[in-house]
């Protein structure tokens, strides 16, 4: 091993608004003290203790467009949920919407910066 995941790091022109849809919809806490104003903005633990999601300031940022293989979606989360019916309701509440394209066990949105995430249930 050469070393360990610190962080994914979204690109996104609004760090503080995007991360405080996803301290909502993970339930992960604002690390202030890793955070540089509404730049770089940090969810999770400490350094070294995961997961940790951190939000830069991108204002040129060409979102992604699902399923569009010309603005692919860059990368994305699973989000593992107990009940998709409820998750999905709190996750467009949030400000997520819905995308085409669900499978066995999941169903793709976009968060409100327009970055592409999974809701997946067994």
């Amino acid at each position: 091993m050469i070393g360990q995941l610190r962080s994914v790091v979204i690109d996104c022109p609004d760090p503080r608004a995007l991360a405080g849809f996803y301290a909502e919809l993970l339930g992960l806490p604002l690390i202030e003290d890793n955070s540089d104003g509404d730049d770089w903005v940090v969810l999770g633990n400490r350094p070294g203790h995961q997961p940790r999601l951190a939000f830069q300031k991108a204002l040129d940022l060409r979102a992604p467009e699902w399923p569009d293989p010309e603005r692919p979606q860059q990368f994305h989360l699973d989000v593992t949920v107990e009940d998709i019916e409820a998750a999905e309701k709190a996750a467009l509440a949030l400000g997520a919407r819905r995308l085409p394209g669900e499978g066995e066990g999941f169903r793709v949105y976009a968060d409100p910066a327009g970055h592409p995430f999974c809701l997946c249930w067994d």
